[in-house]
């Protein structure tokens, strides 16, 4: 059965538009936990434009399932989550001037760095997780690094979604998979995910874990977080 992780960093984004102190992330992270989620997701980022400090802090002593952190590959970024210790960190490429993550990892241009800037992380237990693209050669260069994990961005997937491109976006993702396993890496996928194509991302052998949150977030806007995970849940278990 493929797992839940639910990323809650859109609740914060809400909080943030007025500067005030709800909607709490840390409240809709235990609802999110209640409903079913079998891990909780949350960006750190360098300019504090959703999650902040404080909200890391306490959901690193409140979460009972796995705080997922998804971090830059900074040094500001490395210290923060050794203090906190995460069950695991992912580590993504971050742009100021982007509204989300546009891509994957270069994993293989900065191979040599990563295998050092994870060494103090896995010394303390924490499993590492590289967000690469379904290329062949981002996932062949994160198996050796001395991660664990990859997961694989489904933008691409996402946007050619109910297109002609989609059987291609696809292919690529199957294919990543499949090679990710047979160099022993374990599979997690996520971005741009949501009610409709996560179907489909379903048949790929393999699969560990699905880290949602924008779709999730907006439903629960309008029905509530616990249905909107149930619902997306739901859609999980008939895998």
């Amino acid at each position: 059965m493929i797992k839940l992780g639910v990323n809650i960093d859109h609740v914060a984004t809400i909080r943030q538009a007025r500067g005030g102190i709800e909607p709490d992330p840390i409240t809709a992270a235990a609802i999110a936990e209640l409903a079913g989620a079998d891990s909780i997701t949350v960006h750190l980022r360098e300019d504090r434009r959703h999650i902040n400090d404080r909200d890391v802090k306490i959901l690193s002593k409140t979460i009972k399932t796995r705080l997922n952190f998804e971090m830059a590959a900074t040094e500001e970024m490395q210290k923060i989550a050794l203090e906190i210790i995460p069950h695991s960190v992912c580590l993504v490429p971050e742009k100021r001037e982007e509204l989300t993550t546009e891509g994957g990892l270069d994993v293989l241009k900065q191979k040599d760095f990563l295998k050092q800037y994870i060494k103090p992380l896995k010394k303390k237990g924490i499993l590492i997780s590289l967000f690469v693209d379904p290329s062949p050669e981002q996932v062949k260069a994160a198996s050796e690094t001395g991660a664990e994990f990859i997961e694989l961005h489904t933008g691409t997937y996402s946007e050619y979604f109910d297109t002609k491109k989609e059987d291609e976006a696809f292919s690529e993702l199957q294919q990543a998979a499949k090679l990710a396993s047979e160099l022993g890496l374990t599979v997690n996928a996520g971005h741009g995910l949501n009610y409709w194509n996560v179907r489909r991302i379903l048949a790929i052998p393999g699969l560990y874990e699905l880290n949602i949150g924008h779709t999730i977030i907006s439903r629960a806007v309008l029905i509530g977080m616990e249905k909107a995970v149930k619902d997306m849940k739901d859609i999980l278990d008939l895998k």
